[in-house]
């Protein structure tokens, strides 16, 4: 599961100790709430599913295919419809390719969701066999539904923002100034980059 409310609160007391403006802008914005998802292949599935599309739209396809696989969208039932079965249910040609890849890598047993390496940047590795799965689409799975205390999706046009406000920064940082302004906030950056995500976008800030 991901990092709960209890880790997140000592995580980002932790932070404020090593940054105080961690300490400033929780006192304004207060501390955010868990952002947990289920592991396993199905939060993969609907992450393919969201992609480019917006949150209704990606409900609208999922609950096509509860009804067309079953409620647990098993990926050998997927891999036995056509594409005019799943395109019927709102999947996109390339999205089937995505959807396929994964399916596959799970059923012929070359990914292993209950037992994916200790090691973050091994786990990303695995993840990004997946077609149309990222880099940031596997450190999100990894924070959100492992609950890793270390994952800092750089990448995240929201996390730059965020940290942006946090730091008072003049501009955007970009993806690698992100990264190493991250560096000595190990190994709590899970927490930070969610407080980034808690900062962004809010007016206390």
């Amino acid at each position: 599961m991901g990092l709960t409310a209890e880790q997140l609160h000592h995580d980002l007391d932790a932070l404020s100790e090593i940054e105080p403006r961690f300490a400033a802008a929780i006192e304004r914005v207060g501390y955010p709430e868990p952002r947990i998802r289920p592991t396993g292949y199905r939060t993969l599935l609907r992450t393919i599913v969201g992609q480019q599309v917006s949150v209704a739209s990606a409900a609208a396809v999922w609950r096509k295919l509860e009804g067309e696989l079953g409620e647990d969208i098993l990926p050998q039932e997927l891999l036995a419809r056509d594409f005019d079965a799943l395109r019927a249910c709102g999947l996109s040609r390339q999205k089937q390719g995505y959807a396929r890849s994964l399916c596959e890598l799970v059923t012929a047993g070359e990914l292993d969701l209950d037992d994916l390496p200790a090691d973050d940047e091994e786990a990303i590795a695995k993840l990004v066999r997946i077609k149309g799965i990222g880099r940031w689409s596997a450190e999100i799975y990894l924070l959100f539904a492992e609950g890793r205390r270390d994952i800092w999706p750089a990448g995240d046009l929201a996390v730059q923002a965020g940290l942006e406000k946090l730091l008072g920064l003049p501009v955007r940082p970009s993806e690698k100034e992100t990264r190493r302004r991250a560096e000595p906030w190990r190994p709590f950056r899970g927490a930070a980059a969610i407080f980034t995500w808690h900062c962004y976008n809010n007016p206390a800030l």
